[in-house]
């Protein structure tokens, strides 16, 4: 697959025309091509193969801020190759523009724009796509230019000259080694190292508890405000220490600054020089489901923040559902030092850890969210012990949220019970709308009688025999059992803790390989775990 990039377009919301760049060959054009993509049905793929232009063509989409990128090429290509440039012109557009990245930035700011598609894409071959590279490359117009526009100035080349003969050295050290990642005479007034650890949590539980599925992919944020080169080494550790690290993290996946060879030599173990500014070090896919002799253990051993509990089918009627949320005692206690700073016994006092630490971790944003089946109409009666429930019959879901301030009270163990109602049945539509007893019983009281009496056996024949309380109320049960929730699932936010358990043991400077730095330079080092779950917990029913 050598196949290259021919063009790239990008429109916005309202399907208008914002950017248009050929690479190579004659590809089809913007107005043509928009048409043709939007014959197929939502949701698009990214990939769409148009067999019915000349020459047939690949379209290869990405939407971002109300965005609509599209980059086309009539050859075989990889897509992952394709679909990653394009995250890549994102990036760098946000990097330039400013976040975040709207039609009439890119329009105003064609210049820039122009400049950094030539460079990330040579007549079609994918070239520079580094941020940190692009600022070398990429001219900027800044205020003071902006100021001195209208002045007849002399280029910047006529001051290198005029200072000096033309074999000046250049201002860029030819000992620098040449980084696409990393800017040349980077300097900074203060020196900082910032490591932000975040995981998402993904869990699926069986109706007694049991985890059928536990995952964490997790993403390591690395921020670097240091002068010069500096090599940096970063050690990781697992739950039972550095040994068996490798059988832990799956599908490890790096940055290109980070020396590979170093990391299957000694697992955990990550040797970098870093890019200037915030960027992506590392992310990573753990197992978390537990087997003890073939056997899957129960979802303590997960130690997840909250667990979950569904009764259905509650009620003399069995129109009622109970979800029952308990809480973590290690999550539950450490909230209160959000509301405790004068040093009260839980939290938040003198000597104790702050929340949202490893030592205290906190948990936030608590909303658990049922969905319901499409035959239910409404929910008459919501109870929730703490926070607040609302039903939005559009979507058939049940959205129950406890707030920060709640949870900080220290309370473990919330309730919510629902009364759900189905659609109307024919009993419940002949029955009496108005209570003043006119056709309560579904009876026409019509005169329609024969001017004959029937005889008594005929006549009891043709009566029904009334039904019976009990009776009435299996029957609705059945009929409610339909109506009752399937699965609910919970979303959180944890400040100072992991599932996987993995940790940040330690972030060295090499002074000996470093460059630039200064002698009695020491960096200022922080690292952060947050985990986070959009409604990745899910329980069965």
């Amino acid at each position: 697959m050598n196949g290259v990039i021919e063009a790239l377009h990008i429109y916005d919301e309202h399907n208008s025309l914002v950017l248009s760049h050929t690479y190579t060959s004659r590809p089809l054009s913007a107005t043509y091509l928009l048409p043709l993509y939007l014959e197929h049905p939502i949701p698009r793929p990214n990939l769409i193969y148009l067999p019915n232009t000349n020459p047939p063509t690949l379209v290869f989409s990405l939407t971002h801020a109300n965005l609509l990128f599209l980059a086309t090429t009539s050859s075989e290509v990889e897509p992952l190759l394709v679909l990653e440039f394009l995250h890549r012109i994102v990036e760098s557009f946000e990097e330039f523009l400013g976040a975040p990245l709207l039609a009439h930035k890119i329009e105003s700011n064609y210049d820039v724009v122009a400049q950094l598609l030539t460079e990330m894409c040579d007549a079609g071959t994918i070239n520079t796509t580094e941020p940190n590279a692009l600022r070398d490359m990429v001219e900027v117009e800044g205020f003071m230019d902006k100021l001195l526009g209208g002045l007849n100035l002399p280029p910047k080349s006529a001051f290198g000259t005029s200072f000096g003969n033309s074999s000046a050295p250049s201002l860029i050290s030819p000992t620098t080694p040449a980084l696409p990642w990393r800017r040349a005479n980077v300097r900074h007034t203060s020196n900082e190292i910032y490591a932000d650890v975040v995981e998402t949590l993904s869990v699926t539980l069986a109706p007694s508890g049991r985890p059928l599925a536990a995952f964490a992919n997790g993403t390591i944020a690395f921020t670097c405000k240091i002068s010069g080169v500096p090599d940096i080494l970063v050690t990781l550790t697992g739950p039972s220490g550095k040994h068996n690290l490798k059988s832990i993290i799956d599908l490890p996946v790096f940055h290109p600054c980070v020396r590979l060879a170093k990391w299957k030599e000694q697992p955990g173990v990550m040797s970098f020089i870093p890019p200037d500014g915030r960027f992506t070090l590392a992310g990573y896919e753990v197992d978390l489901l537990p087997f003890t002799d073939g056997k899957p253990a129960n979802s303590n051993n997960l130690k997840l923040p909250v667990n979950l509990e569904i009764k259905t089918g509650l009620g003399p009627t069995a129109s009622d559902f109970e979800v029952r949320l308990q809480l973590n005692k290690v999550f539950a206690q450490s909230g209160t030092g959000l509301h405790n700073r004068g040093g009260g016994p839980r939290g938040g006092g003198f000597g104790l850890p702050p929340a949202g630490t490893p030592a205290a971790p906190s948990l936030h944003d608590l909303v658990v969210t049922i969905p319901l089946p499409a035959d239910v109409r409404n929910l008459p009666e919501i109870r929730p012990s703490k926070g607040d429930a609302t039903y939005n019959p559009g979507d058939r879901t049940l959205e129950w949220t406890i707030s920060n301030k709640e949870l900080a009270q220290g309370i473990s163990s919330y309730a919510l019970r629902c009364t759900v109602v189905g659609q109307l049945s024919e009993e419940d539509e002949d029955s009496d709308p108005t209570g003043f007893g006119f056709n309560a019983t579904g009876r026409d009281y019509s005169y329609d009688e024969p001017y004959q009496d029937l005889p008594a056996t005929t006549a009891k024949a043709a009566e029904k025999a009334p039904e019976t309380g009990e009776e009435k109320d299996k029957r609705k049960a059945a009929q409610n059992k339909i109506l009752m929730p399937s699965s609910a699932s919970v979303s959180f936010a944890v400040k100072g803790w992991l599932p996987s358990g993995i940790k940040v043991e330690s972030i060295i400077i090499d002074p000996r390989k470093s460059r630039g730095l200064g002698e009695n330079v020491k960096p200022y080092k922080g690292v952060k775990y947050l985990t986070v779950s959009k409604g990745g917990v899910e329980i069965r029913c």
